[in-house]
């Protein structure tokens, strides 16, 4: 199909040289096909189970942010940081519409386990971080993009976050 298109490309272009840039924007268009793939699905991840080892005393209960971005374009102004996400998370949330979905889980210390709901569209996913609320403020989030299932346990010093490929 590539040299269907590049032999019309050439038959319509107006001179030599808007010929080779034309022609080099469409095979580079035609190698990020190749490399990416047609479909912009990136993310793996189909479940996010969750679970607290702490007291089941306490009476603390830890939030969990999921973040799927669908907008490769988002990606540079994500927060890089704990503190900047749940700082931002409102505004962001607002502002993006619907190029993210934010899943939030509330787990009450010592609860044994829980499974987050993913959004449908999930899969269709640029990328997939993790915020725990009970980590240091400079804690960088988690990506789990490449994830099929995650693990998210919550102890005494944050959040740990182990997945299956």
């Amino acid at each position: 199909m590539a040299p269907f298109l590049l032999e019309n490309f050439a038959m319509t272009s107006a001179s030599p040289f808007s010929h080779e840039l034309k022609l080099l924007r469409l095979n580079s268009a035609f190698i990020l096909l190749i490399v990416f793939g047609s479909s912009a699905n990136a993310a793996s991840l189909a479940s996010v189970d969750i679970k607290s080892n702490l007291d089941p005393n306490a009476i603390t209960i830890t939030e969990i942010d999921i973040v799927f971005l669908y907008d490769q374009a988002l990606l540079e102004d994500f927060p890089a940081t704990k503190s900047r996400w749940y700082s931002m998370r409102r505004s962001l949330t607002q502002r993006w519409g619907d190029s993210m979905d934010v899943v939030s889980v509330f787990i009450p210390q010592g609860f044994d386990s829980d499974k987050a709901i993913l959004p449908d569209r999930g899969l269709d996913a640029v990328k997939v971080y993790v915020f725990g609320q009970h980590d240091e403020g400079s804690v960088m989030p988690v990506d789990v993009t490449d994830f099929s299932s995650v693990l998210v346990t919550i102890d005494g010093l944050g959040i740990i976050v182990t997945g299956g490929v």
